[in-house]
């Protein structure tokens, strides 16, 4: 029977101290939890926005996590003293010669928490991915895409790119283009065009729906619908949109070409 105080071989440690280390890891991981649930549950109660009390939480939680880590160590009897002092000569280095993408992150990361250029459950694209926001991490920001993809972006790629907030403002304008041949009676096209937007239930009366021209195409007179929406409505209009005109305008026989090419041959 191998006594609990007795040096393992080899590595030099005892049962005891091995056991007293993984419970102080498995103790120490539920209390950090518990803290860090405490704590995000307190900023909860005040006004700080949930992307800035997300940010604070998973910071706490790193810096829990490396303290049981170095009490853990102490009780199989490694002296933490020099582990602390490591800690602030690698820490020294960082901000002195590497890893500066760590500190730029990480700065990018309090502005970002701080002014909420973004907020979770937001769609936005930046960095040329778009998706929706799921946390805004200390060194990283996490995305999930329309078709369920998760991306990671570095926090100062977010801060120093064009954001474009999808969801911010309560509503959206829905723009549908459609192109109709040369010909058409525009005054009728319109017509139907209006009435199509203005009989959908989830098109808002103001702003007031419109028919554009935007072009004289080679092929087609370019018309745009502009429909207002809920910003949770967006999707819907305008596929409802699109699926209406091509059948509205078919229908009435108003016809939508495809680009045409006339190629003329010269005989020699």
């Amino acid at each position: 029977m191998v006594a609990l105080d007795a040096p393992l071989p080899y590595i030099g440690v005892t049962p005891f101290q091995l056991i007293s280390a993984l419970v102080i890891l498995v103790v120490g991981y539920v209390l950090a939890r518990i803290i860090v649930g405490l704590f995000k549950k307190s900023l909860g109660r005040t006004k700080l926005p949930p992307l800035v009390i997300e940010f604070l939480g998973r910071f706490l939680a790193v810096l829990l996590y490396v303290i049981v880590m170095i009490v853990a160590l102490g009780a199989v009897g490694v002296s933490v003293s020099p582990i602390i002092l490591g800690l602030s000569a690698v820490i020294g280095l960082i901000l002195g010669f590497g890893l500066q993408d760590t500190l730029t992150n990480l700065s990018a990361g309090v502005w970002i928490a701080a002014l909420r250029p973004i907020d979770i459950g937001e769609v936005v694209e930046v960095a040329g991915q778009t998706g929706k926001v799921e946390a805004v991490g200390i060194m990283s920001t996490e995305l999930l895409t329309p078709d369920n993809k998760f991306i990671t972006i570095p926090n100062k790629l977010v801060w120093g790119s064009v954001i474009t907030n999808y969801t911010r403002m309560p509503t959206r304008r829905v723009d549908v283009d459609i192109g109709v041949a040369y010909g058409t009676d525009l005054d009728k096209a319109i017509k139907l065009a209006m009435d199509l937007m203005k009989n959908h239930p989830q098109v808002l009366d103001d702003p007031e729906p419109s028919v554009v021209i935007t072009a004289l195409a080679d092929s087609s007179i370019n018309l745009q619908l502009r429909a207002w929406a809920k910003t949770d409505d967006y999707w819907d209009v305008k596929g409802d949109l699109t699926k209406g005109i091509y059948e509205l305008y078919t229908k009435e026989g108003i016809e939508i070409p495809f680009p045409q090419l006339d190629v003329h041959l010269k005989s020699e």
